[in-house]
């Protein structure tokens, strides 16, 4: 059970997050892309007993901490983790239908990851969710070109020094890139420790 200081922070304030955004009176389908250490999935799956839960992570390290921490709090509402890697089409994600999912969770992955894995998660996403289905994201983020304050700015300034294709993504291009694939963005919550919730709609066809 690996154990990562920030989703140890950050659980509650986007549980509460959650909460306020999905329905928690009928039964509901969910998938967390890069589940990470399974920190998030097990604190949510715990307080939101409505929601199946399904994890994902590419890394296997990770897919292992997610595997024990399920069977430390032996959730019915949890599924076995699935590998999943968000750059490839929805065909090769675990055999998740179209269609078939009402919330998809990604926390922490779109700034520490190719910009393909980001529009792959927007194009999954666009496919899995039900009409007015919700993508759910959290992470720290540029706003209309500029990056506040300070600590974000050498946070995206060490994430390149890193890796060149990672970096704190500009809000508007996410939204750009969301309503290509039928997603809307509805909501920004600002966040502890400069982060922010965004929530992206699935437009109904009707």
């Amino acid at each position: 059970m690996l154990n990562a200081a920030a989703a140890e922070r950050n659980k509650e304030p986007i549980l509460a997050a959650l909460r306020d955004s999905v329905n928690t009176g009928r039964s509901l389908q969910a998938l967390e892309i890069s589940s990470g250490t399974g920190q998030h999935v097990t604190h949510f799956a715990q307080a939101l007993r409505n929601i199946i839960w399904q994890p994902s992570e590419y890394d296997p390290q990770s897919l292992t901490s997610i595997e024990a921490y399920r069977a430390h709090y032996q959730l019915h509402n949890v599924r076995p983790a699935i590998h999943l890697d968000a750059s490839l089409p929805y065909q090769y994600w675990g055999g998740i239908q179209p269609e078939s999912l009402d919330l998809v969770v990604n926390i922490n992955m779109i700034h520490i990851s190719p910009m393909a894995c980001t529009e792959g998660l927007f194009k999954g996403a666009g496919v899995v969710l039900k009409p007015q289905g919700l993508l759910f994201t959290y992470g720290p983020y540029a706003v209309n070109g500029q990056i506040t304050p300070q600590s974000n700015i050498d946070f995206d300034f060490s994430l390149r020094q890193r890796n060149s294709e990672w970096g704190l993504r500009d809000i508007s291009l996410l939204s750009y890139t969301a309503q290509k694939n039928g997603l809307f963005l509805e909501k920004m919550v600002d966040m502890p420790a400069n982060n922010k919730c965004l929530l992206f709609r699935k437009e109904s066809l009707v």
